[in-house]
């Protein structure tokens, strides 16, 4: 069997730690704040609560996904060693750097003709991508070919949910998702939109609950709803917020409660710096394996 990597971006948001626990490189987006720019390292340039203060503060920032030279740098350095590499991207849904990763994998497939590269859309973001990532490294360590384990993310990386509600409208405001007039309603009535990744791995608003209470409530009952085997989920289950942790907290003792027979506690991530741009604070998401994402 040929060896290989499963490599991502550090759009994952895991922490490097877990990282390097599950042997799975990543190549790091980059994001621009106030004009200077910075790598999107985990929170090692830019600690997560300056970040988010200076966001919330109405801070500029812009995003840049990795470009097909720094693909290029990161995957030849492992093809030079005589891997294969499989690499996961961000959803495709919400970003275009599954078009860098191609672009790369086709210049170097012709100077590496002997060796394999194989790029996967996840359709996920944030800790969803990482909870995919987790459990592909799981499998890899286990013994699956490349082409094994391709297909295994392939076919469930759907049954990934992403759940995520905010607290502060701000971000969705400027970014346009929300409009000034509803997000005026918003923050007077206290609305929590509850949004979700599609089938498509694109971001969805569902319902607007008022509430931080009645949203953490609504998010559980999707988990109880959609959760492999429901309430007897033994899976893995990641929660990540930004700048949020007393929340995230909450909901994930929520889980605990209700969830008995969890693979581990819930794990809670800190939202990246690229993700964190376009949510800014108050933000929490939880990720779970379940049904298939058919909407």
């Amino acid at each position: 069997m040929s060896k290989y990597i499963l490599s991502c971006c550090s759009t994952a948001d895991l922490s490097e730690e877990h990282f390097k626990s599950i042997d799975v490189p990543f190549t790091s987006f980059t994001f621009e704040m106030d004009g200077k720019q910075y790598v999107d390292d985990l929170g090692k340039s830019i600690p997560f609560a300056e970040f988010y203060k200076r966001v919330g503060d109405g801070a500029e920032v812009k995003t840049s996904q990795v470009n097909e030279k720094q693909f290029e740098e990161f995957f030849e350095k492992y093809l030079k060693d005589g891997y294969d590499i499989l690499h996961v991207c961000l959803s495709s849904g919400i970003s275009g750097v599954m078009n860098s990763a191609n672009m790369a994998k086709e210049i170097l497939s012709s100077r590496y003709p002997d060796r394999k590269i194989l790029i996967l859309d996840s359709l996920a973001a944030s800790s969803g991508y990482g909870l995919l990532i987790d459990v592909m490294a799981e499998k890899k360590k286990a013994g699956m070919t490349i082409d094994e384990l391709y297909n295994w993310g392939m076919e469930n990386r759907l049954n990934v949910h992403h759940w995520f509600f905010t607290s502060d409208l701000t971000c969705l405001i400027r970014g346009g998702r929300v409009s000034k007039t509803a997000g005026f309603v918003g923050k007077m009535l206290s609305i929590c939109p509850l949004l979700n990744i599609d089938f498509e791995g694109k971001l969805q608003p569902r319902e607007k609950i008022r509430g931080k209470k009645n949203v953490m409530d609504r998010t559980l009952e999707k988990m109880i709803e959609h959760a492999t085997d429901g309430i007897n989920y033994s899976g893995k289950c990641y929660i990540s917020n930004s700048n949020c942790y007393e929340d995230a907290r909450m909901l994930a003792d929520m889980i605990e409660d209700k969830f008995k027979n969890l693979n581990g506690k819930v794990l809670i991530n800190d939202i990246g710096t690229v993700i964190g741009c376009h949510t800014g604070p108050g933000t929490v998401a939880l990720f779970f394996f379940g049904d298939k994402r058919v909407d």
